[in-house]
């Protein structure tokens, strides 16, 4: 590919592209600054963010659109000012990838909270380009957010880390996560079977799976939970695990019971919310955050070194994601077979023939 011909990618011209009608096509990414690199895709994660976005679910969306923040590639080009990577380096790409470095959350190295926060598609980096995600044969932008993948961690299981993987990395290690620490995972899904895995490998003396059923009980056991609460099967589970937990990961974007979920706390305890209901918090009594000193926060994916921590962390502990790999080609039906629940835990895309002009 010259340098500058147009990328092949699977275009979403409409909100009709969330139900599997994105067509593959030609398109034209950012331009190539001296600070970017261009990566050869080899995978990419479908993460739950992706059909919100097709569907124009969180306010339209900039369409032509290509989507995809899980992005495993090899470099294969790279801008004179970029002193870090070299072509041939494995890569990966979240959710964000520039960030304004001069508010305060970056001068923090926080940039996961940049108020100019530039999303890796459906936004607009700093050069007025659009920002084009991995469901495509390359990606182009900024080197800074290209975050080099541990030799010996399988890059199906490296992909989806990049997005749903380190959205969880980051309230555990945030909020204490580790030996001596029950942790309570609310959703046992694509974040929810993340959560169990890093604090497990965080080395948290409890982990404890919560499910409205028991049906996915036996893939919590295994993913290594320690116990399991199926609350619409126990109508006395708040009392029953009255005070059990120092920390709660709650992954779901429906609607809960927060004030008993509230009750698993212990003194000191902490919530944390990462799915992004529709409608707002139910209300709960201030009495639940006082008598115990509670704590109820939110977490917005991770920062770069956050990242690279997370992805040590997981070829250290041989950390294995539950991942379906599919086709390129098959991404449409990905995500009809996405939006029925099927994936156990995540689907990756994995591209084939680089040179092929058609999926």
């Amino acid at each position: 590919m010259a340098p500058n011909d147009p990328f092949q990618g699977w275009v979403a011209c409409d909100s009709s592209a969330a139900e599997g009608n994105m067509q593959w096509r030609a398109y034209t990414p950012k331009s190539f600054q001296e600070t970017d690199v261009e990566l050869d895709i080899e995978m990419c994660g479908v993460c739950g963010s992706d059909i919100h976005t097709l569907r124009s679910g969180w306010g339209p969306s900039d369409y032509p659109l290509v989507v995809g923040h899980e992005i495993i590639g090899k470099v294969s080009r790279v801008g004179k000012d970029v002193k870090d990577l070299k072509v041939g380096d494995r890569v990966g790409v979240g959710a964000q990838s520039e960030c304004c470095e001069a508010c305060k959350p970056c001068k923090m190295e926080q940039e996961s909270n940049c108020a100019a926060m530039v999303m890796t598609y459906n936004g607009k980096h700093q050069n007025g380009d659009k920002s084009f995600g991995g469901y495509a044969k390359s990606w182009r932008g900024p080197a800074s957010f290209a975050i080099p993948i541990p030799d010996g961690l399988p890059s199906e299981f490296a992909a989806p880390l990049m997005c749903g993987g380190v959205t969880v990395y980051n309230p555990l290690v945030t909020y204490g996560a580790g030996p001596g620490k029950r942790v309570g995972v609310v959703g046992v899904g694509g974040l929810g079977h993340f959560a169990i895995l890093f604090a497990k490998a965080l080395g948290c003396s409890e982990v404890v799976a919560i499910s409205r059923s028991s049906s996915k009980k036996a893939d919590a056991l295994e993913l290594g939970a320690d116990r399991f609460i199926a609350t619409g099967e126990d109508e006395n589970w708040p009392s029953t695990n009255a005070s059990s937990l120092d920390l709660i990961i709650s992954t779901v974007s429906g609607s809960f019971p927060l004030d008993q979920y509230l009750s698993l706390l212990d003194v000191n305890g902490t919530f944390v919310q990462l799915g992004a209901p529709d409608d707002p918090l139910p209300s709960f009594s201030p009495l639940a955050l006082i008598l115990k000193n509670l704590r109820i926060a939110g977490s917005l994916i991770g920062t770069r070194k956050q990242i690279a921590d997370m992805l040590k962390l997981a070829k250290e502990t041989n950390l294995k994601a539950w991942v379906q790999v599919r086709p390129m080609e098959e991404a449409n039906q990905v995500l009809r077979d996405f939006e029925k629940g099927l994936p156990r835990y995540r689907y990756v895309l994995k591209n084939g023939d680089f040179g092929a002009e058609e999926p």
